[in-house]
């Protein structure tokens, strides 16, 4: 009997996810355990097994795909099994949108067109576009492709004959990027085409982008490569979150002698055996950041357009550079944790984002109640980190660098300063208490007490 599988759950927050590669097409025998495909949620990935023996009978998706979970995704029977029952209602999307287990025929008519008069000849078998060659072409593809700009006489047919069908020259559109309707009409009066995303709107060729190119010495001097799906999840979470609140970032500076020297005494803690848990400046700042939100319970929170969800716990996320990308993984009730504690999590989440194994849900932005991003180790001195939405602030950790200090009584000094960036939903908090915060999180990090 055949058997719907359909796009997993992966975790409360996970809604849609992106189809990586489809491993087993359409037609193809699979054997129950093999994978059947691979897809991704915002930062973790998976591959879904076929549970039966039989064959690919229906494939909804494609590569690429965003589709929500719980979808129908493919169909596993044996050959000619009428599966369409088993579907009942529920929405797919089915190759070339066709009904499922509808047969895919290609209904263009016999009759040809005159390339001349552009007139039907049903007597005449091709239609000739090119002083040099004769080109098959039906009607509905000729359409299209007038319509569309696609010069017809360098495809290759995969119609009777060769004739170039209506199924040829939407595979050019797929492959080739929207075009503006006056880079339409050059393209169709020059024969020329873009070539890669256009300079418009979500990569539109313009106009500008079909001229030639001015210097043939060196001819295409760059390389238009395709974003992985990771980028494309990040960019979108980053486009909405500044698109859909008011941010705003203060910058302030905290007196990183303290922590300094509990660093050295942790060095030491460790070269005598004392201690097993290597305890970073980032720890520090961060078990900082926890007591300073303990002291403002409205920085702790989320905001829902017209109400503030303001938590009893703490959640910290931490941004985590990784090869396939930015991560942002949670560690729940951090406030629970000693400083030891508090670092044993962190290397095990990063660790966990590093080797794809972290959890779904610990990713999700609505898990965290704030975020700590550390750009320090890199020699940043200052930046405007984006707030991981509905959240409704981010801390931004940079490096320590010397600046003067009066230490009193006329003495001044060079002392290191840890720079704080501090980006704030202005619809959530006022600049006055956005900025009591930052100050505090200074304070906790001056006088830090740890015990190990």
């Amino acid at each position: 009997m055949a058997v719907v599988v359909i796009l997993p759950k992966q975790g409360q927050s996970v809604e849609s996810c992106i189809i990586t590669e489809i491993k087993k097409k359409k037609g193809e025998s699979v054997k129950k355990g093999e994978v059947l495909f691979s897809y991704e949620t915002d930062k973790a990935s998976f591959e879904e097994e076929s549970p039966v023996d039989g064959v690919v009978l229906e494939c909804f998706h494609n590569d690429g795909d965003e589709v929500p979970v719980l979808l129908n995704m493919m169909v596993i029977g044996q050959p000619g099994e009428d599966y369409v029952a088993l579907l009942g209602d529920a929405v797919t999307a089915t190759p070339d949108n066709k009904e499922p287990g509808a047969k895919i025929q290609d209904a263009e008519p016999t009759a040809t067109l005159d390339a001349e008069h552009g007139t039907q000849n049903p007597e005449r078998q091709t239609s000739n576009l090119s002083n040099s060659s004769n080109i098959f072409v039906s009607p509905r593809a000729k359409n299209l492709a007038e319509k569309e700009a696609v010069e017809v006489t360098q495809l290759t047919g995969t119609g009777p004959k060769g004739r170039v069908i209506e199924k040829d020259i939407l595979a050019v559109l797929d492959n080739r990027p929207k075009m503006t309707p006056l880079a339409k009409q050059i393209a169709a009066q020059e024969g020329v085409q873009p070539q890669g995303t256009g300079s418009g709107l979500a990569g539109t060729a313009k106009s500008t982008d079909l001229l030639p190119i001015s210097n043939a010495v060196y001819g295409v001097d760059y390389e238009d490569k395709k974003i992985s799906n990771m980028r494309k999840l990040i960019a979108k979470a980053m486009h909405t979150s500044l698109q859909n609140s008011a941010q705003l970032t203060h910058h302030l500076g905290a007196d990183a002698r303290r922590m300094m020297e509990l660093r050295k005494k942790v060095k030491k803690a460790l070269e005598a055996g004392t201690l097993t848990t290597n305890i970073t400046i980032n720890d520090m700042v961060c078990f900082a950041v926890i007591r300073a939100l303990k002291k403002f319970p409205n920085v702790n929170s989320h905001f829902l357009n017209d109400t503030m969800r303001l938590f009893n716990k703490v959640h910290l996320a931490l941004a985590v550079d990784t090869e396939r990308g930015l991560m942002v993984p949670v560690v729940r009730n951090a406030d629970d944790l000693s400083i030891i504690g508090l670092a044993n999590q962190f290397k095990e989440i990063a660790n966990g984002c590093r080797k794809g194994g972290i959890a779904p849900e610990l990713l999700a932005a609505e898990t965290g109640t704030f975020t700590v991003s550390n750009l320090g180790n890199y020699g940043v001195e200052m930046f405007t980190p984006v707030i991981n939405l509905p959240q409704t602030a981010i801390l931004g950790v940079n490096t320590i660098i010397p600046r003067p200090k009066d230490l009193g009584d006329g003495v001044y000094a060079f002392v290191p300063y840890i720079g704080l960036s501090l980006t704030y939903d202005h619809r959530a908090l006022d600049g006055g208490e956005a900025t009591r915060f930052l100050k505090q999180i200074a304070i906790e990090i001056e006088t830090l007490e740890i015990e190990f």
